[in-house]
């Protein structure tokens, strides 16, 4: 399960505080080397168990910057997600 930080991303860092289990680097440490902030697929749990939507979209000021990834098979999923690609605010 995961988010994704998309291009728009203004790296101000109010996703990374956010983290309840330190998925999110800065541009600085994304493995993709693009210059935003990056979401560790394998470490992120769509906040469940932490709060009722993902912490990290409900704290970024950039409308739609964060959204619903690919769930894979095998991974537990927010029961509310969206579509990949959906703003991760949005819940279904």
């Amino acid at each position: 399960m995961a988010v994704k930080i998309l291009d728009i991303c203004i790296n101000c860092g109010a996703c990374i505080d956010e983290c309840p289990v330190e998925a999110i680097v800065d541009d600085s440490e994304n493995p993709t080397g693009e210059e935003i902030y990056y979401v560790y697929p394998d470490k992120c749990v769509e906040c469940v168990g932490y709060y009722d939507a993902p912490a990290c979209a409900e704290a970024c000021p950039t409308e739609g910057c964060i959204v619903w990834d690919e769930c894979h098979e095998g991974q537990v999923c927010h029961p509310h997600r969206c579509e990949p690609g959906t703003p991760a605010t949005e819940l279904c």
